[in-house]
């Protein structure tokens, strides 16, 4: 039997499946580069610096910052001021909906619903397709 996904982006806001589209496309493009997804995996560990983040990929100033901003504007990433520094760290409540949205997305196949984590959710009796 086909579900539908779930997801709502608000508390309480119904979306057409265009809206949904329209808001998380942006979020998935900004992660859509190899060198935006190793930041993203480095500020999950903790908070770095942009020389931290140099130090720890390689790249140069100028490109960690080119790649930082895409992630910036959709929110994944925040700027916290220390000293003359800023610190970058992950925004976690901000991927929580394009990974429920993909996790619903998996569920939907009986295979995807076997190796989803909502599938395992759910039979705990906790849905957690729904955006709080």
């Amino acid at each position: 039997m086909a579900r539908e996904p779930d997801i709502r982006l608000l508390e309480g806001e119904e979306l057409s499946d265009r809206e949904r589209a329209h808001r998380l496309v942006p979020k998935l493009r900004a992660l859509a580069d190899e060198n935006r997804a190793v930041l993203a995996l480095l500020l999950a560990e903790r908070p770095r610096t942009v020389k931290e983040l140099q130090e720890a990929t390689g790249l140069s100033q100028t490109l960690i910052s080119h790649h930082l901003r895409p992630l910036r504007e959709q929110a994944l990433v925040k700027v916290i001021p220390r000293g003359r520094s800023n610190v970058y760290a992950i925004c976690c409540e901000e991927f929580g909906t394009p990974v429920r949205w993909l996790a619903s997305l998996a569920a939907l196949t009986p295979e995807g619903a076997r190796a989803s984590c909502l599938s395992r959710d759910m039979e705990d009796g906790n849905d957690v397709r729904q955006v709080d």
